[in-house]
């Protein structure tokens, strides 16, 4: 379900924000609802002491692993063998 969305600005920031969806072929809304668009992706999507506590709680796992230039190897059969695209 689509929400209509009020924003008062200033004249001077409005034209800005007309010039610049004119630039783009856009109508203002269309630039505004991408404006947003990218500002949320801008955000991080967690909390940064969550984040570390994430990577803080992998680095004490102890996973098996392989030598980098034999993993190197590896994953160039697999490409090779044609299964994979």
């Amino acid at each position: 379900m689509a929400k209509r969305l009020q924003v008062i600005v200033q004249d001077p920031e409005y034209r800005d924000i007309q010039r610049a969806a004119r630039l783009r072929r856009m109508s203002i809304a269309e630039w505004v609802r991408q404006a947003l668009v990218q500002a949320r992706r801008a955000e991080p999507s967690r909390e940064v002491a969550s984040k570390l506590e994430v990577i803080r709680a992998a680095a004490r796992m102890d996973f098996p692993t392989a030598d980098v230039d034999g993993m190197l190897e590896e994953i160039e059969r697999g490409y090779e063998s044609g299964l994979y695209p």
